[in-house]
């Protein structure tokens, strides 16, 4: 029987990607920035097509449809003509944009000569893809699903059910430019990062911040701000205050109004000192986006009847928020895909491919994300004897590497495919012990290059999980804030934040084998069933994808050990 293949590409925007689904099933998922090496890159995801295809074996001819996961012709007609139609300043930034709008008219054309394809291509909704990429990997059959992000074709948002495998969008009257996305992207810009890229920064900073400090000399809190700047005006409706406090017409990367500019002052520059005042504002912006999504779940659950949550777009990989919603238990369970950026699109739209094709689908909670490049024994050792690096295979990898854990070292461990998304699952991870709290510092300082206030996962054994942390259901993927225990914080106090939390990667078999096999290991030596778990890399630059960047990376930072499959390279025995 012919295999059924869908291929599904997020071309154009932030975090350009590719996934590919055979029979049903999700069997590969890659981001360009991989392979580029340019976060959240913008490019035509060619690379990440060809490595899709590869994990497979197949050849672009095999593939039954291209699904895209925007709606280009909505797009135009929404978010370019009908604004330009009303507002002048829109109109210039259309005139601007006509080589990106010819792009997107032209989208089939443009794929079939970038891929050799003559196929069948379908566009889907934006966040239909967002809704569906949560809800079929969740396993749950009856319950509510949300998405909120910069935006779509044009809508911000969207809240629906999904019920016996069908999902149906029931709320989605936010539209640009009223979006949570574009308020935390543009805060972000206005503290000194880079917006669609840097707001991970400001969510660890906001812990530090207290959101409701009077502004000096404004006698006003910086919470009442946000307030004013983000205003809920019905159940499933916010709007930005616009342009007083945001301004998205004026010009490009210059969203903030003068209003919030009058209360908060000058953007900072992203030398300058970060201050108190910093970390405020950062609580506020973090504080008022809660409080709008937790009012609009809250009159959804009232609307709907549904007890459990399943959540996506971009602002679902705000994790102090997803903890926020567990803690306050609106919901029985709640599930956030791991890539919850737009990357994570293309997950569901090869499920509405298959939908399109025929073919019913069942919600299958899913275990594995690690969905991207994987290397075989030769191609590591190839990479490793190109660098003349002293190595030896270790008989038990997960003893070996456990020792040097609990001795106090830093190990890079570079296990099998790649992680979608933008969380390092156990796959491609620097990990070390969780006490004391020095490391943290130590790992900000001379590993990841990043500021000092920047917090560290826990990964920790599912059945010790309620031991260590108030966490009443499984976070497998990184993406729940909860309190550590106060019983435990000394023992794994390089992973709590300031404000005692931290961002739990529950971790059992069924999730990653080798993983969890390091863990118990771990654990055997220690008593100690937690690992402090950081992705693969170092400020600004993706996650390691192939051996050599791996190398380069253990070389180039304060890493003591690389573990790539079973073979280990210890810096003492490289003369480094």
């Amino acid at each position: 029987m012919k295999k059924q293949v869908i291929l599904s590409l997020s071309p154009f925007g932030h975090d350009t990607a590719a996934a590919l689904m055979i029979n049903g099933e999700v069997v590969a998922a890659c981001e360009q920035e991989r392979y580029t090496r340019d976060k959240h890159s913008r490019l035509f995801p060619i690379d990440a097509v060809k490595d899709c295809l590869s994990i497979a074996d197949i050849s672009i001819n095999d593939v039954d449809m291209i699904a895209v996961t925007w709606l280009p012709k909505l797009q135009i007609r929404e978010f370019y003509l009908r604004y330009a139609l009303t507002n002048d300043k829109r109109l210039s930034f259309l005139m601007n944009d006509l080589p990106t709008i010819r792009n997107l008219f032209d989208i089939k054309n443009i794929i079939s000569k970038k891929l050799n394809y003559n196929g069948r291509i379908e566009c889907l909704n934006h966040h239909l893809c967002h809704l569906a990429s949560t809800y079929y990997s969740s396993g749950f059959d009856d319950t509510l699903v949300v998405s909120y992000d910069g935006f779509g074709e044009i809508d911000t948002m969207a809240i629906g059910i999904g019920v016996n495998g069908k999902i149906s969008v029931k709320e989605n009257g936010n539209k640009y430019p009223h979006s949570l996305g574009l308020l935390y992207a543009a805060v972000t810009h206005y503290l000194g990062w880079k917006y669609c890229c840097d707001e991970g920064i400001v969510m660890g900073l906001e812990s530090i911040g207290d959101t409701h400090a009077i502004i000096p000399e404004k006698d006003i809190s910086y919470l009442q701000v946000f307030e004013k700047t983000l205003e809920i005006k019905d159940d499933f409706i916010f709007e930005l205050n616009l342009p007083d406090y945001m301004n998205f017409f004026d010009a490009r990367d210059v969203w903030i109004g003068n209003k919030f500019i009058e209360y908060f002052g000058a953007k900072r520059n992203k030398n300058n000192e970060i201050t108190q005042h910093h970390m405020n504002i950062a609580a506020g912006l973090q504080r008022r986006i809660e409080d709008v999504v937790i009012f609009q779940l809250k009159a959804a659950k009232k609307k709907y009847r549904k007890n459990k949550l399943c959540i996506s777009g971009g602002v679902g990989l705000n994790c102090t928020m997803n903890g926020k919603i567990s803690s306050l238990k609106i919901f029985d369970e709640i599930f956030v895909v791991p890539p919850s950026g737009d990357e994570g699109t293309t997950i569901g739209a090869c499920y509405m491919g298959h939908k399109l094709l025929g073919h019913e689908i069942s919600t299958k909670k899913r275990h594995d994300f690690y969905l991207g490049s994987r290397f075989d024994n030769k191609e590591i050792l190839d990479t490793i004897l190109d660098y003349n690096l002293n190595y030896y295979k270790s008989d038990n990898i997960y003893k070996d590497t456990a020792e040097r854990l609990a001795s106090g070292k830093i190990v890079a461990w570079f296990q099998g495919g790649a992680e979608f998304g933008p969380r390092a699952l156990g796959n491609r991870s620097i990990l070390t012990k969780p006490y004391p709290a020095e490391m943290k510092d130590y790992l900000n300082k001379r590993v990841k290059f990043r500021e000092p206030f920047r917090p560290y996962a826990p990964a920790v054994l599912k059945e010790y999980a309620n031991d260590y942390f108030n966490i009443e259901q499984e976070s497998p993927h990184m993406l729940i804030a909860v309190k550590a225990k106060d019983n435990k914080k000394e023992k794994i106090a390089a992973t709590v934040h300031f404000d005692g939390s931290s961002r739990v990667q529950t971790v059992g078999k069924e999730n990653n084998l080798h993983f969890w096999k390091l863990l118990n290991a771990f654990y055997d030596k220690t008593k100690i069933p937690v690992i402090l778990n950081t992705s693969f890399n170092v400020k600004g630059q993706p996650i390691v994808n192939k051996p050599k960047e791996a190398i380069e990376t253990f070389l180039n930072t304060n890493i003591d050990s690389l573990v790539i499959g079973d073979i280990i390279i210890d810096k003492r025995n490289n003369g480094t």
